[in-house]
């Protein structure tokens, strides 16, 4: 569905963008999202009367507590994601749920004045060229570590994984995916999105998951500043 979008004037420069704390997306990876404030459900009816894409970015700092930012005057981080709409369902209690699939990440250019009430952005997709290219860079990938990481990080937590699909998986949605889902905070997940390749994502990923593990029990160990 995604490979549609081979270049980045095949997107609009204008989006509307959901602004949402510990939230990244990443290309071909998907993002499931339950929808239920009155302002993104309106958004969700403009995008599906629309080309079915939507900016993911996260807020500056803020409350930890809040989700979604109230209002339009705070604060976004510079690079997110752009993504398709590709799947949604109605829930009797009113809310949507939606599946997103990624293309590509923008910078924020400028945001764009509107009586709707969410935001939309003008954005660029020029830095992220690659982005577009299926599998770019997945050579790079130390395969061989990031699975021994991997296998590690999930055994001293006693989590319980499919090894056979794993090994199966192409690098990259490998490397995304668990970019996207990783259990870290805010700045990590940015440094995740903001990685230049695919190698770096994967590395910064490694060394995530290895200072996690060497860190007390205590929680005190170091994250991203």
């Amino acid at each position: 569905m995604t490979d549609r979008y081979r270049k980045p004037s095949d997107l609009p420069d204008i989006l509307p963008v959901f602004p949402l704390q510990g939230c990244i997306l990443l290309p071909r990876s998907t993002l499931p999202l339950n929808i239920f404030e009155p302002r993104y459900l309106e958004m969700m009816d403009d995008v599906l009367a629309g080309d079915r894409l939507i900016g993911i970015v996260q807020p500056r700092a803020h409350s930890e507590d809040e989700e979604s930012p109230e209002g339009k005057s705070a604060a976004l981080r510079r690079t997110g994601g752009v993504g398709r709409l590709t799947a949604f369902s109605e829930t009797d209690d009113g809310r949507i749920l939606i599946t997103l699939a990624g293309i590509a990440r923008f910078d924020i250019v400028d945001e764009v004045e509107s009586e709707k009430p969410y935001r939309s952005c003008r954005v660029t997709y020029d830095p992220y060229c690659p982005d577009f290219i299926r599998g770019h860079g997945q050579e790079a990938v130390d395969w061989p570590r990031l699975l021994s990481v991997l296998k590690t990080y999930l055994s001293a937590r006693q989590m319980s994984a499919d090894w056979e699909s794993i090994e199966r998986s192409p690098a990259e949605l490998l490397v995304n995916t668990l970019a996207m889902i990783s259990p870290y905070g805010p700045e990590e997940k940015q440094a995740l999105l903001e990685a230049p390749s695919l190698k770096e994502r994967s590395e910064v990923l490694m060394a995530l998951a290895q200072m996690e593990m060497a860190a007390p029990e205590d929680g005190s160990g170091s994250t991203l500043q």
